[in-house]
């Protein structure tokens, strides 16, 4: 409960998706999320789903923080620690890893297009917008595998299978890099922080994201390399034509569908109060 009632405060002043419709058909915030057959007594993790809402880093980043210290709380008392994940979009914003280099920056941090933000992740810089979905597992590896390779492997098979069941796109690994690549393309970035086997930070997914922003930095430190996203990969062909907001509920329902999958987690969405989280649509 304590995780909750933190959220609510902390997530006070979110703002929709700028083309988000209201009224669409959501999947009820009370559902459980896990195709079972497969898994026996799989464990439960709570899941906070405002894919379709803009949340400012900064609240993101405290609201992990939180919950990662309620954990370790949880396991000095030796009390169950259950996992959480966070899937959400962000408001334009620049971050950097603890040993990020601000040379990957193309203009003066002082005077910067949008907030840049030093955090204890790994990896350099990268971008977070509208149109990227991230995702937060904020999970005790002594449940899972204690071996960060595993993890961020782990990670990236969740965004290969996505792109691969819900759009057809052929993603891989690229070999001595973190992340998920379509060619010299990278689709998706990853950044974790792990503190007493217990994971923060995660993954942001390019959807249907405006990737000029990119063009401010060196994404990731990697020079010769391009960023794409789910839409443009797409182009004029078969699923081309599909809307913003459909490929961004599509590509949500598959990330929490994938993520239970791979690692073996039966989600249960909490519910943010909205007379506590105030919801401010944004002009389309």
């Amino acid at each position: 409960m304590e995780s909750l009632n933190r959220a609510e405060t902390l997530l006070s002043g979110l703002h929709h998706h700028p083309r988000t419709n209201t009224n669409r058909n959501r999947v009820p915030r009370s559902v459980k999320i896990l195709n079972t057959s497969n898994h026996q007594n799989p464990r439960k993790c709570q899941c906070f789903d405002l894919y379709d809402q803009l949340v400012p880093y900064k609240k993101a980043w405290t609201w992990q923080k939180t919950i990662l210290e309620e954990k370790k709380s949880l396991i000095d008392r030796n009390q169950d620690c259950p996992d959480t994940v966070i899937l959400l979009q962000h408001s334009p914003v620049y971050t950097m890893g603890t040993g990020s280099s601000e040379e990957y920056l193309n203009f003066d941090v002082k005077d910067a297009p949008f907030d840049v933000y030093r955090t204890e992740r790994g990896g350099e810089v990268t971008y977070h917008g509208p149109g990227q979905l991230v995702m937060y597992p904020i999970i005790n590896l002594r449940n899972h595998e204690m071996d960060l390779h595993w993890y961020l492997r782990r990670l990236e098979e969740v965004v290969i299978r996505v792109l691969s069941s819900a759009f057809s796109i052929k993603a891989s690994r690229l070999d001595g890099f973190t992340g998920v690549w379509v060619g010299n393309q990278k689709v998706a970035a990853i950044g974790i922080r792990v503190s007493r086997w217990i994971t923060y930070h995660g993954l942001a997914l390019n959807v249907t994201t405006d990737l000029a922003p990119f063009n401010s930095i060196v994404p990731c430190g990697i020079r010769d390399r391009q960023v794409g996203s789910v839409k443009g990969l797409l182009g004029d062909g078969k699923q081309g034509k599909v809307g913003d907001l459909r490929l961004i509920d599509v590509a949500h329902e598959s990330l929490l569908k994938e993520f239970s999958e791979v690692f073996q987690l039966q989600l249960e969405k909490q519910t943010v109060s909205e007379s506590v989280v105030v919801l401010t649509s944004v002009p389309t």
